[in-house]
């Protein structure tokens, strides 16, 4: 079985390696200094899931349609990655691994010849270096179809495929799963504006009540637009709802706990790791996404707008802001 990974930072990187050690026929997508340490010395899987070196093909385009094909670009890259691979990409079986809301629709109508999953990554992994990716937690990988009547053999073959290699679990619930993994997502935005990892921040009083407010607008967003809350990591519709009524030092102990559950290991989070890297930061699509969907409601997300603002201050001036300033940013009011 061949499987190209289109996009092989972290995430696709991690599953390209994973999907090798298990006998995969395995090409994927970089480019510049990534590519070039691929093609040398090969892609350098180390941490939770243990060590695995992996001799993967690399292009910077597809030149062959797979037999499954994962996208794991950011969310904002991912029209690119489709158009430029969109000859190897019809007609095959396709899984978007990517967060925030609606990627994988996205790519389902750009290639209705192909059936398209959507992929939730719950493990943690980071960008060491180029050819190098590493597990800070272990986790499965969430599958859903975008069409679930229609695609019900491609997820049981996409998800008997990945399962060899790495955890998966399934769901035809797509929707409520990518707002579950949005809400636990909202731990990316204050690291990638401060500088520290998810743990980190989470130590620090005021810091920990900006992400749970911001987990609390995104709650609430979602419960107006009719959301169906897919249970993962230990979120779910109960524990959620509950979350959202609660008095803020009770909601307090869920980033707490999500933290824990990430161990000791520091965890940069996604976002941060683009900051460190120069590159775009795919903010718009997580705590974005929030305030595009409350405005959707006609809700005001005003946590979640000035989390944005502040990681796009970072990217632009390559600061982190100072932690006493993040509350006073957030919290002011209009």
């Amino acid at each position: 079985m061949t499987v190209a990974v289109i996009g092989a930072g972290a995430v696709g990187g991690t599953l390209a390696a994973a999907l090798d050690r298990a006998g995969r026929d395995v090409v994927v997508t970089a480019r510049g200094e990534h590519r070039e340490a691929i093609r040398r010395d090969g892609l350098l899987l180390t941490g939770g899931w243990g060590d695995h070196r992996a001799r993967v093909a690399v292009r910077e385009a597809l030149d062959e349609r797979p037999d499954l094909a994962i996208i794991a670009v950011k969310a904002q890259d991912a029209d690119r990655a489709v158009a430029e691979n969109a000859s190897a990409l019809r007609g095959t079986d396709v899984l978007v691994v990517q967060n925030g809301l609606g990627g994988a629709e996205r790519v389902a109508a750009a290639l209705p010849e192909s059936a398209v999953l959507g992929g939730l990554a719950l493990y943690a992994a980071s960008f060491l270096s180029p050819g190098r990716v590493a597990i800070t937690t272990p986790g499965p990988t969430i599958l859903g179809p975008v069409d679930a009547d229609r695609d019900a053999e491609a997820l049981a073959r996409v998800a008997s495929a990945l399962g060899a290699a790495v955890p998966v679990t399934t769901t035809t619930n797509l929707v409520g799963a990518q707002w579950t993994k949005l809400i636990v997502n909202q731990v990316n935005a204050l690291p990638a504006i401060t500088g520290m990892s998810v743990q980190d921040v989470v130590r620090v009083p005021v810091l920990r009540q900006v992400m749970t407010a911001s987990m609390r607008e995104a709650v609430v967003v979602a419960r107006a637009r009719g959301v169906r809350f897919e249970p993962m990591s230990g979120l779910g519709e109960g524990l959620l709802t509950v979350f959202s009524m609660a008095p803020l030092r009770w909601a307090e102990i869920l980033p707490q706990q999500m933290a824990r559950r990430m161990g000791s290991t520091p965890n940069p989070g996604s976002t941060l790791q683009s900051i460190r890297r120069g590159q775009p930061t795919e903010i718009d699509h997580l705590n974005g996404a929030v305030v595009a969907e409350g405005r959707a409601v006609g809700l005001p997300t005003p946590v979640n707008e000035r989390l944005v603002a502040l990681v796009h201050e970072v990217e632009s001036t390559g600061r982190f802001v100072p932690p006493a300033r993040v509350p006073r940013e957030v919290f002011r009011r209009r």
